[in-house]
């Protein structure tokens, strides 16, 4: 195994590992490479482990890995997106696999580097883009209009006060630094770091604007439902799905998911009419959603709004999306 350092924790990692259940022989997608948390773990069972991760970084790290020189490998890095990971695997061979992993979002790797944009607590350039190429966090507040950059606030950010906030924004052009921006939201919501309630010191409201240009720049929940089609499509019967989120945008995405594709319907009262038969359930054994233990956010902090949901993969056909 790989001694390098791993410079984050994988987030509800023995939860993950006992959903996805690898044995000696088993292809699994880790479809967020990242540091390779999950992967290292995959490894030391047994699996070969297909990787996916748009950020070149992440890939460049994953090369030197040993087992990317085993013949045959039992880590195989595909530097795409994991909404591709149906066309990258058939391009390798392999039509179904037993288990996919995601772990939705930005990782730890890309929020300590402050060159890469994504958190304030460093300065550094307005970016955000995971895979370092396309239009940039910047490209979009300094270029968009108010109404548009208030919606994506609102929309993925949950910002109740988007339109302030956007106001601000444009206000301020051009920005080109983290730091100015997280002021400018700062400053538009009248928020003061010295602040105490009785909870403790205020949520910094940068935060939100700043998780809802970084989806919005890397279209991630397009990228979410993409991949959980994805994952639907290459899982063989039994295969194991096991997907980490961090936030209710992403959570509501997976939960959805996972409802439509168990062939769940909501209940009606018995004084109506009988709804058509539904269609086969893709899905079954829909674990109950996993949170974090308290010790494991002691050791790590940013597993706390961390929710796993699995299920397991049946026989029937993978479903056929609908036109949106």
């Amino acid at each position: 195994m790989s001694t390098a350092s791993v410079p984050h924790v994988p987030v509800l990692l023995d939860e993950v590992i006992a959903a996805l259940a690898p044995v000696a022989g088993s292809v699994i997608v880790d479809a967020t490479f990242g540091a390779g948390g999950y992967t290292r773990a995959l490894l030391a069972a047994g699996a070969t482990v297909h990787a996916f991760d748009r950020d070149p970084d992440a890939i460049a790290a994953g090369r030197l890995w040993p087992e990317t020189q085993e013949n045959p490998p039992r880590l195989v890095l595909h530097p795409r997106r994991f909404s591709e990971m149906v066309a990258a695997l058939n391009e390798a061979g392999i039509s179904r696999v037993d288990g996919v992993a995601m772990d939705v979002g930005v990782s730890s790797m890309q929020l300590d580097q402050p060159e890469r944009g994504f958190a304030f607590a460093a300065d550094g350039p307005l970016d955000m883009r995971m895979e370092q190429e396309g239009p940039s966090a910047a490209d979009f507040v300094n270029t968009a209009g108010e109404g548009e950059i208030a919606d994506v606030l609102f929309q993925y950010g949950e910002e109740r006060q988007s339109r302030r906030v956007a106001r601000a924004i444009v206000a301020a052009r051009p920005l080109s630094t983290t730091g100015e921006l997280a002021n400018v939201v700062r400053k538009a919501l009248g928020y003061s770091p010295n602040y105490k309630g009785s909870s403790g010191p205020s949520k910094d409201p940068a935060t939100r604007s700043f998780q809802a240009i970084r989806i919005h720049v890397n279209a991630e929940l397009d990228q979410l439902n993409d991949g959980l089609f994805a994952a639907e499509a290459l899982l063989k019967d039994g295969g194991k799905l096991a997907v980490v989120s961090f936030h209710s945008l992403e959570d509501r995405i997976v939960k959805q998911f996972l409802r439509d594709a168990s062939g769940a319907v909501a209940s009606t009262s018995r004084h109506l009419p009988a709804v058509a038969a539904k269609a086969p359930a893709a899905f079954a054994q829909i674990a109950k959603a996993a949170r974090p233990s308290d010790a494991e956010v002691a050791r790590n902090p940013r597993a706390r709004s961390a929710t796993l949901r699995a299920a397991t993969r049946t026989d029937s056909p993978a479903r056929e999306r609908k036109a949106a």
